[in-house]
């Protein structure tokens, strides 16, 4: 943010403060948020994610390339079921999907509550 940018009344404050305090108690992404933190806590499950990770990218450029040897595409295989086998992984995972199903939720109750599109006003999310 700028100098420049506007100042919201204080109530809007209060509003979003409390907004984002329900949402960090909401249980899809309190869920998210302990999950994601497991995950980022364990040195296997995060060595072999960001493993698999850039044994992807690396694929894409080869593939882009057409440099592509069926070793590459074992090696990519091979971990992407140890990806698919890795409990905390699991678990990061559905815990993101979850979290992303609730929050269009959350953006039609403040849409409804407000009287106009709220989601296309707030921008894109990530989580």
């Amino acid at each position: 943010m700028t100098s420049d940018s506007v100042m919201l009344p204080p109530a809007v404050l209060v509003a979003v403060e409390r907004l984002a305090t329900t949402l960090a108690g909401a249980e899809p992404i309190a869920a998210y948020r302990q999950a994601k933190k497991r995950l980022e806590t364990d040195p296997d499950a995060g060595e072999l994610l960001e493993r698999f990770q850039s044994v992807q990218a690396d694929l894409r450029v080869r593939q882009a390339r057409g440099t592509i040897t069926q070793a590459d595409v074992t090696r990519l295989r091979t971990l992407q079921r140890a990806v698919q086998s890795n409990q905390l992984i699991i678990e990061y995972a559905e815990a993101q999907q979850a979290a992303m199903a609730y929050l269009p939720e959350v953006n039609q109750e403040i849409s409804q509550l407000l009287g106009i599109d709220f989601a296309s006003l707030a921008g894109p999310a990530s989580c």
